[in-house]
């Protein structure tokens, strides 16, 4: 029985570690927009690797091992098919691994040479030349059978060479797309002059970029290219790795710079350390360094498994980390009058950025670390991106410093602060609060509430400043206000208030759901939003709903309930609601003519761009023949339907086995097919 029980607990903890990874995959190769860091990927894969080799009968031909990088998107082209496959490498992690793949070389080959060379972190792209010209670019996609075409986005990268000198008859070769730190720093730059999301690191940038139907945006954003492999060619032999590197140099084509020829264990890891200890100087992200063979003919010999070469590996550095000193802990309150903390310390260089500033969470963070202003702590990066505090060097602490208490009042307006039951949170009791104001009006006018463009951070905090804005009824006075508005230039010329006065009346024929989420309820997003429309029809009978009607809609439980029949209990709730709908704000949901009963109970998430339907129309079709529609996926979901660039939420329903319909699918099961 024993043995039954760690059999069914090992296939437990594979399944959650493939489901776990498989999102990440999705996350990193095909949503440009990774949540872990590499190391903490990495243990993941570590973990699943040693499992397997414990099991191997357990190994399945669809578990991440066995499988290259990630889907074949249709963002920037068509998919093509691969000449050569794609492959990714097989990390390591310490010196003793180096010198078993440099021994296991070794024992095989005659007086192997190896290549040690920065490993740079970007975007795979192979490049084909027929005859010297450049006719074709592709992502790794799949990394076996295709990728992606992006061939005119290629076209407008400075580094890719467009005609060689040379004309063999057919010369593939495979680099990495990447952006120097510089140019990722402009487009975040203008990323908020547009009041736009910026990205998270130039990994994501470039890889997002290069994925662009539109060129234009790729060449204002100036990617850079690196060369690091030969793929295959037809009219010349190369017999090394680096012969072929000196050939393209003769050509024009910028490879790897700083590789290292080496012939014993020592001599790698002598060369591994050096690219190691110069990486923070780089003008680019790294994030390892490679090892492979010289020789091309003994690459051949030695093949590949169904996902890695078995002639190069990839040595993965540790996290970075960096001990600095804390200058200040400065507090913030949010829009729900939530106090944060944030360290303020020296300015350190993390994976390639300066970082000064870090949060500390809450009062029980600061407690457990002992945080204090004069302590030196150490710094590192969570997923390369955000700085966090791993720990306080005690032996440096000076004398004289005192324990860092958050206190009982706010930072920001003087009112009291109190700790929430049963929470860490420390929250400003004044909903007046100016910090909250503000945080409560970027929520309402937030593409997932109101959506009203043109509201940027700047804009809004000037106009509260200015005494424009005191609460959200507010801002559908400001076209009253367009001539003060203008003569005073806070939003900036007459175009430009124009344009933001148009949205803000726009607003107003939203569906109430957005209203509703806009409202900053605690516990109340937009999918919980759209279920009490859909319950209730309008705001005005939400309003006026019991605690015990609010329980009755699905997914509501007790702490959204409580809240909601608190906030529309309040006096201060009821003048706002009808400053709005003075205003002209839509408060009733348009009523759902029944079409049909035939997705009666089932649950449908929506993901992707569909051949003809929008979004809101194909949820409008569901709910019209019974279904529901929610945004995300559980294992409560029944179906899925998958449109173009379809992302995480199709690996999380492949994962959980839930079906897949497209469009067609979709109105097949309502009758509106074509064979209907």
């Amino acid at each position: 029985m024993d043995e039954v029980r760690d059999i069914k607990s090992v296939k437990k903890e594979l399944t959650a570690l493939r489901r776990e990874i498989r999102y990440h995959n999705n996350r990193y190769y095909n949503e440009d927009n990774p949540e872990i860091s590499d190391y903490e990927y990495d243990q993941l894969m570590l973990r699943l690797k040693a499992i397997e080799k414990e099991y191997p009968e357990l190994i399945t031909k669809n578990s991440p091992t066995q499988q290259v990088g990630g889907q074949a998107m249709r963002t920037a082209g068509q998919l093509v098919k691969h000449d050569v496959p794609m492959l990714s490498l097989q990390d390591v992690f310490s010196r003793a691994e180096i010198d078993q793949f440099v021994a296991d070389l070794q024992a095989q080959l005659d007086d192997p040479e190896f290549v040690v060379e920065e490993k740079i972190d970007g975007l795979s792209m192979a490049l084909r030349y027929e005859d010297g010209q450049l006719v074709r670019a592709i992502t790794r996609g799949d990394g076996i059978v295709q990728g992606e075409d992006v061939t005119a986005n290629a076209r407008v990268i400075d580094d890719v060479v467009q005609e060689l000198p040379t004309k063999l008859p057919y010369f593939e070769i495979r680099g990495e797309v990447y952006m120097e730190r510089a140019a990722f720093a402009a487009v975040n730059e203008r990323q908020e002059m547009l009041g736009l999301k910026k990205f998270a690191n130039p990994r994501n940038c470039a890889a997002g970029t290069l994925r662009q139907l539109d060129s234009r945006i790729v060449k204002e954003r100036h990617l850079s290219l690196f060369v690091f492999n030969l793929q295959t060619a037809r009219g010349r032999e190369f017999a090394t790795h680096t012969e072929s590197y000196e050939f393209m140099k003769q050509q024009g084509i910028k490879v790897i710079h700083g590789y290292q020829v080496c012939h014993t264990a020592d001599e790698v890891w002598a060369a591994i350390q050096e690219i190691g200890e110069r990486r923070g100087s780089l003008a680019y992200d790294i994030d390892g360094a490679v090892v492979k063979l010289n020789n091309l003919a003994d690459r051949e010999k030695l093949g590949a498994t169904a996902k890695v070469p078995r002639w190069a590996i990839a040595y993965k550095y540790p996290p970075e980390e960096k001990e600095t000193v804390i200058r200040d802990i400065e507090l913030s309150v949010g829009r729900t009058g939530r106090i944060t903390p944030t360290a303020v310390f020296d300015p350190v260089r993390l994976c390639g950025t300066t970082v000064e500033r870090a949060t500390l969470h809450n009062q029980d963070f600061i407690d457990s670390l002992d945080v204090r202003v004069g302590d030196t702590v150490r710094v590192y990066k969570s997923g390369e991106i955000i700085p966090k505090i791993k720990e306080v060097v005690k032996s440096k602490r000076p004398s004289g410093t005192e324990p860092f208490r958050i206190g009982d009042t706010c930072p920001v307006c003087g009112a009291r602060a109190v700790r929430e039951p049963d929470s860490a949170d420390i929250k400003c009791q004044n909903p007046s609060c100016p910090s909250q104001v503000e945080n409560h009006i970027l929520n309402f006018v937030s593409r997932n509430a109101m959506d009203i463009h043109g509201f940027g951070e700047a804009a809004v905090h000037a106009l509260i400043a200015k005494g424009y804005l005191h609460d959200v009824a507010d801002i559908y006075d400001l076209a009253e206000r367009r001539d003060d508005l203008l003569r005073e230039g806070i939003i900036g010329r007459e175009k430009s208030t124009d344009k933001l006065l148009q949205n803000i009346e726009a607003s107003k024929q939203n569906e109430p759901e957005r209203l509703l989420t806009g409202l900053g309820i605690a516990g109340i997003g937009r999918a919980a939003a759209r279920e009490l429309m859909h319950e209730f029809g309008s705001i005005a009978a939400l309003a006026a709903a019991s605690r015990e009607q609010i329980l009755a809609v699905r997914d509501m439980g007790d702490v959204s309930a409580e809240a909601l029949t608190e906030y529309f209990a309040a006096d201060s709730t009821r003048q706002l609601l009808d400053r709005l709908r003075a205003a002209g704000v839509n408060m009733t949901a348009e009523p759902i003519e029944a079409a049909g009963t035939e997705l009666a109970g089932k649950t449908f998430v929506l993901t992707g761009t569909l051949p003809t339907l929008s979004r809101k129309d194909c949820a409008a079709r569901i709910e019209a023949h019974g279904g529901r529609v929610t945004g995300s996926v559980s294992k409560k979901t029944d179906y899925l339907v998958a449109g173009e660039a379809a992302g995480s939420k199709l690996s999380k329903a492949q994962s959980l086995g839930i079906p897949v319909l497209d469009e067609a699918g979709l109105l097949a099961m309502i009758g509106e097919g074509s064979g209907s």
